[in-house]
């Protein structure tokens, strides 16, 4: 990467067709400048362009280019890799000065001056020499680092530098600063995230990118790991395709329960539950009322999965913890109104606790 800033007329500098802001489907369209543009006009450009006409574009903000052909062309360009929503408020500026923009757009370059336009004449960047040479940038700034990219875009931009550029975990994980583990539960959920694409029309992808966190966190489960049979150890080679040919009506299944579609509500309908959701794709009989059911319901399913009984035997031997905690001091509070009643509530609960397990109440009653 160089290490002299560089200045250019914002018509010299190009937005990024593979910005993994765009999202998937439109990175792997080759959008044209004037579409990229449009997409971009919903990210609140505009607090931008105001920042730039009362302070100019500070040369400590230069924005990081590569030189190469865009579209279909063999001409090299100056393609801004990182800045793209800086350069996007600056052409929307620009073209609203010439009267292009909306009227919303118009009114911002109003405000500006004829001095306020010379500073931003020319903007400053660094050149690299390829992509590959602003990687680590990239990983630390927006997937580990201060701007960080929603979960999809960063788990996209993990694969990319996998699959297009041949790099293991490792080292993904030296390049943006993360943890191997980390890196790896990125790359599988992306892959999982194509392969539920290219495997079923079914499966609404869209609403799997707008809760890809919950994907994600989902692949931490014994359960989903096991209902899918996905090795979540397995090098990229073979994490490429999560889920085996066999599992794939299983990833259809898994796909509607987790994010619905349009005709379904999710089964999961909060991220909290994802370990809930892990527990009951254990059970047979769980799974199997979630297969036939028109709507099924978590809680029913969980309770199928025995999750009640794990969840009151928890309760139970907390109890019976703070019990014994008590036993160690309460003699020093024999005549205490407040501990009679205390211990006359448990006696109680006890009591209509042993009804409900006979067997046990008579073992207590030949052991004293």
């Amino acid at each position: 990467m160089d290490t002299k800033i560089k200045y250019a007329r914002v018509d010299e500098l190009h937005l990024d067709p593979k910005n993994p802001r765009l999202g998937r489907h439109n990175t792997a369209a080759e959008l044209s400048p004037d579409a990229i543009l449009e997409i971009m006009s919903g990210w609140s450009l505009e607090e931008l362009a105001v920042s730039f006409l009362e302070n100019g574009f500070w040369p400590q903000e230069a924005l990081l280019i590569v030189e190469e052909p865009l579209g279909k062309k063999t001409q090299k360009v100056k393609v801004v890799v990182e800045g793209n929503r800086r350069l996007a408020a600056l052409k929307y500026l620009m073209e609203a000065r010439a009267g292009k923009a909306t009227a919303k757009w118009r009114e911002i370059a109003s405000t500006g001056s004829a001095e306020d336009y010379i500073r931003l004449s020319e903007i400053p960047y660094i050149t690299a020499d390829s992509r590959e040479d602003i990687q680590a940038y990239l990983g630390f700034r927006h997937v580990t680092g201060i701007r960080q990219w929603d979960p999809a875009e960063k788990a996209e931009y993990i694969a990319r530098m996998i699959d297009e550029h041949g790099m293991t975990y490792e080292q993904v994980m030296r390049k943006i600063g993360s943890k191997t583990p980390t890196v790896r539960q990125n790359y599988i959920s992306y892959r999982l995230l194509l392969q539920m694409e290219n495997s079923s029309e079914n499966i609404s992808v869209e609403h799997v990118e707008d809760k890809f966190s919950v994907l994600f966190l989902s692949l931490r489960s014994e359960g989903t790991q096991t209902y899918l049979d996905i090795d979540m150890q397995a090098p990229p080679e073979r994490a490429h395709t999560p889920v085996p040919a066999e599992k794939l009506k299983q990833l259809a299944n898994f796909a509607l329960w987790l994010f619905g579609d349009d005709k379904h509500t999710p089964v999961v309908t909060d991220s909290r539950q994802v370990d809930k959701f892990g527990e009951v794709l254990l059970s047979p009989a769980a799974v199997e009322y979630l297969e036939r059911a028109d709507r099924p319901n978590l809680e029913t399913a969980y309770r199928l999965a025995g999750g009640d009984e794990a969840g009151t035997i928890k309760l139970l031997e907390r109890a019976a913890d703070g019990i014994e905690q008590a036993l160690s001091t309460v003699h020093h509070f024999k005549k205490s109104g407040k501990m009679k009643k205390a211990v006359h509530r448990v006696g109680m609960d006890a009591s209509a606790l042993l009804d409900y397990f006979p067997d046990v109440k008579k073992g207590l009653s030949e052991d004293t």
